[in-house]
């Protein structure tokens, strides 16, 4: 009995390195420059801006850098960055773009994104939640999508949605 015991814990043991080595694997293929074009919404009832962004991120086994600009309307240029750390059991970050300040992120892989919740340095759309999903698309892609809570409808809204590949 005991043997087997031993045997079911090992098991465990080797399927949370596998899911860590994998987790590493998919951090590290969102290395390098990326290029791609958008929407945005400063609020849930604003209108939607067409934006051209551009990325660099560094990876690690444990840790996802993104910086970026994205350039709407000609002449509106706006830095956007997140850095997430691995932490076992999920990743916690910092998002930097809003014009309320850095905001704190925290979240869970599935599949191939990661999904996180977003609280912002001060009141969005009514309150300090929302959520960004950075997802892997094929082999070369990824996309960052934010979404939150229309006040007024209750509904989820895109308020941004960029597509890149690496370039």
């Amino acid at each position: 009995m005991k043997s087997l015991a031993c045997l079911v814990f090992a098991g465990g043991l080797m399927a949370a390195a596998d899911a860590r080595a994998d987790d590493a694997d998919f951090l590290r293929s969102f290395q390098g420059s990326f290029a791609g074009i958008g929407t945005v919404k400063v609020t849930t009832e604003a209108p939607t801006v067409n934006v051209s962004c551009t990325f660099s991120s560094g990876a690690t086994a444990t840790s996802l850098s993104l910086d970026g600009k994205c350039r709407g309307l000609v002449v509106v240029t706006r830095a956007i960055s997140a850095d997430l750390k691995s932490s076992g059991a999920g990743y916690t970050g910092v998002y930097v773009g809003s014009r309320t300040g850095p905001a704190q992120l925290a979240g869970k892989r599935s599949g191939n994104a990661i999904n996180l919740g977003i609280r912002w340095a001060k009141e969005v759309n009514g309150d300090r939640k929302a959520r960004l999903t950075v997802e892997k698309t094929g082999g070369n892609g990824m996309r960052l999508t934010v979404t939150d809570v229309d006040p007024k409808t209750g509904k989820t809204v895109v308020t941004s949605r960029i597509d890149l590949q690496r370039s």
